[in-house]
């Protein structure tokens, strides 16, 4: 049936898919289509249920369809799906987000990550009078032009890192650097530090898999910042409220100038955000000349399935279990990837970890992880896939833990990897 699916889907949507990673292209064959989820169990269109480690690509923190989340929804969307127009839930979304994340002090609610990060360039370039902008390659902030540059995901997975249609005229104007690598920030801001409106990175990537920011690295992009007046922008739209309740930034202890949120905030809906210092969101229209709008921005439906997700994670211990399990997920695969003798290590913080096929002890750097074995992971994730467990279709993409998932799901995890490790070896 799989197969008809997507030869269906082939006729009249492009590539059968609306987002290219969805179409296994990584990791050849045919794409599962899914027909119900609940907890950390999707279904698919023949009935098989599956571990999901992919959490819709983060934002199921809680698991999938979660009673109290589906309840917001169906309430909210009895009085109107969206009116266009000012409601009371945005300002209380606001103002949870802020509560959450003190470095935000203004904020504005868009519809994707994509328009986050590209909303938050725009606005840096504003407030410096400035066109350049660092990006890291490996990690990736949507399909903007200025940011599809040596980008990360699904670009990486299709082996484009520089995608056509982008114009060289403005590509110009971004400067992709190697992510961990803090001397290169240095070097670079001392040549034209000037000329550089803002640096935005992922302080945990999770495009080239989970990989987290030294602290080296991500306390020498805010000194850069500092000495040479540019804004630092962390794009926390799969760390935040994912790593931990205050996000990366929390955990390393250091401040951007803006922050570029998703994911989690729309509770499995799609919602993006960006907020930051109140004197640079002030030049945001209408208080301020650097334009941004969207009809259906803080869609009253996705407001409420977002801030029912943030109530229930706020509660005591919520993070400190969620990591627990992920390291417990993690220490075990690469307890039976050692018994099998396949060279293997992974990342995690929070609710998210990486899984390479690599002999280095961790991986830091977009170098090591584009030198990991493609083919071990290939056959890893389509015998886990024939197994139940459903990991992300790619090598270059972060996997997610639910509080759903319970010590059995892991075990049973555990318990298929090695057999597909053994095979593998």
């Amino acid at each position: 049936m799989t197969e008809k699916l997507f030869r269906a889907a082939k006729k009249h949507i492009a590539g059968g898919v609306n987002s290219p990673v969805r179409a296994f292209k990584s990791v050849t064959g045919t794409p599962v289509f899914f027909k119900k989820a609940r907890g950390a169990y999707l279904y698919d269109t023949e009935g098989r249920k599956y571990i999901d480690y992919v959490g819709s690509w983060g934002p199921m923190i809680l698991g999938h369809a979660h009673p109290d989340v589906v309840r917001s929804v169906q309430k909210a969307s009895a009085n109107g799906l969206s009116f266009g127009a000012p409601t009371e839930i945005e300002t209380q979304m606001a103002d949870k987000i802020c509560d959450l994340m003190p470095n935000l002090e203004k904020i504005r609610m868009v519809s994707s990550g994509t328009e986050a990060a590209m909303s938050a360039i725009r606005l840096a370039r504003g407030y410096t009078g400035r066109d350049k902008i660092v990006k890291f390659e490996g990690c990736y902030h949507g399909h903007a032009d200025s940011l599809l540059v040596k980008a990360g995901s699904g670009a990486l997975t299709l082996g484009v890192p520089t995608s056509p249609g982008v114009p060289a005229s403005l590509a110009r104007h971004t400067i992709t650097l190697d992510y961990n690598k803090p001397e290169q920030v240095e070097r670079i801001f001392s040549r034209m530090g000037e000329q550089i409106a803002a640096i935005i990175v992922e302080p945990v990537a999770g495009n080239m898999n989970c990989v987290p920011g030294t602290r080296a690295f991500l306390s020498t992009l805010r000194r850069v910042c500092n000495k040479y007046q540019s804004v630092l922008i962390f794009d926390e739209v799969m760390s935040g409220f994912r790593v931990a309740l205050g996000g990366a930034q929390s955990i390393y202890n250091i401040k951007p100038d803006l922050t570029v949120l998703g994911k989690v905030i729309g509770g499995g809906m799609p919602v993006g955000a960006f907020g930051g210092l109140a004197r640079i969101m002030d030049l945001l229209a209408p208080d301020g000349p650097v334009y941004q709008a969207g009809t259906l921005s803080g869609n009253p439906v996705a407001m409420s399935a977002g801030l029912t997700t943030l109530r229930l994670i706020s509660r005591p211990g919520f993070f400190k279990q969620l990591s627990a399990k992920t390291k417990m997920l993690t220490e075990e695969l690469q307890d039976v990837a050692d018994q099998a003798a396949i060279p293997f290590t992974t990342n995690t913080m929070g609710g998210m970890f990486g899984l390479f096929f690599s002999g280095a002890k961790r991986i830091t750097t977009f170098g090591q992880v584009m030198g990991c074995n493609q083919d071990h992971f290939r056959k890893f994730f389509h015998g886990m896939l024939r197994n139940g467990i459903y990991l992300a279709p790619s090598a270059y993409e972060a996997g997610f833990v639910s509080s759903k998932h319970t010590v059995i799901d892991i075990n049973k995890t555990v318990r298929i990897a090695y057999k597909i490790l053994k095979e593998l070896k």
